[in-house]
């Protein structure tokens, strides 16, 4: 399907932008529509808004939408490290260096990927515009962080557990090796992230960001170099928070490359981060649930050689 370009007139005042697009895009979730914004695809009166702009009424919207391409993921047999499952989700112990869905240069090996081999009717929500996006996935971690991931087997479980991770009442604990102490034993980072403006597969703290906060406690100092075993709790879930809140401090996550130290001087190839604990009311019955997953062997190992 060749590039369009929409030309339209926005009468509602009030209404969000994102909101108005997803309107005119038949097919799209409203994720792909904010994502057509955010790449400057979509001009209000001649220039780029936020997704959450919202209109006063006559303004000109011109759309320009890239022809979306066709591509079909396939199901590949990947071990997976199953702590819990039932018909309606599963919770997995992801391997750090495991990407969460395809995209460029992850065509395949990716969860998703394996998702569709071990659970074949996750495949459905790939065919329903409102979940085409993230079959199956509740919430992400990063390709370099292991540890604990709920995912969906069904549509209706799959909105339930996001609308819990919307409401902050997810539970998300993680462990991490900071290349500083903090300067106190615990408290709390409150400090709002948005995408950094010159480097835009980055975050970064800005007063213009989202609200971010994350909760840390010392575990464990009596390591080299001044560096510790840090608990750190989400209350909000915003791309790369604990990576970002790390470094702010001062204490960048040991082997983050990407907000920490460019030459690592422990040898590691991911960052020292790890899904802990996760806690959630299951969607079909509401019990709580809560799992637990200890550092993997290759951490436990660099703990005991920085003693």
């Amino acid at each position: 399907m060749p590039e369009q370009s929409l030309i339209l007139i926005a009468n509602a005042p009030g209404e969000r932008l994102d909101k108005f697009l997803l309107a005119h895009l038949p097919g799209y979730s409203r994720a792909q529509a904010q994502a057509l914004i955010r790449s400057g695809c979509v001009l209000v009166d001649g220039a780029p808004r936020k997704t959450g702009y919202k209109f006063k009424g006559g303004e000109q919207v011109v759309a320009r939408i890239p022809p979306r391409e066709e591509s079909s993921v396939e199901p590949e047999d990947i071990p997976l490290a199953i702590v819990y499952e039932d018909a309606h989700l599963a919770v997995i112990d992801k391997a750090a260096g495991m990407v969460m869905r395809p995209g460029p240069g992850n065509a395949s090996g990716t969860l998703v990927n394996a998702l569709l081999a071990r659970y074949p009717e996750v495949a459905d929500m790939m065919d329903d515009p409102e979940t085409s996006d993230r079959p199956g996935i509740v919430h992400r971690l990063d390709r370099g962080t292991s540890g604990l991931i709920v995912i969906a087997r069904d549509k209706p479980s799959l909105l339930a557990l996001m609308a819990q991770f919307q409401a902050r009442t997810v539970d998300k604990i993680y462990l991490a090796l900071l290349e500083q102490r903090p300067k106190s034993n615990s408290g709390l980072i409150d400090a709002p992230i948005a995408r950094d403006p010159r480097q835009r597969k980055r975050m970064a703290v800005r007063r213009d960001g989202k609200p971010a906060q994350t909760e840390f406690e010392v575990l464990d100092d009596d390591f080299q170099g001044d560096r510790a075993l840090v608990k750190l709790r989400l209350l909000t879930g915003r791309t790369h928070q604990i990576r970002v809140h790390a470094a702010f401090i001062g204490c960048p996550v040991v082997g983050d490359t990407v907000y920490g130290r460019r030459k690592q001087r422990v040898k590691l190839k991911r960052q020292f981060l790890h899904a802990h604990e996760l806690a959630f009311a299951h969607p079909a019955t509401g019990e709580r649930l809560r799992f637990v997953s200890e550092l993997p062997v290759g951490l436990r190992a660099v703990l005991e050689k920085l003693r």
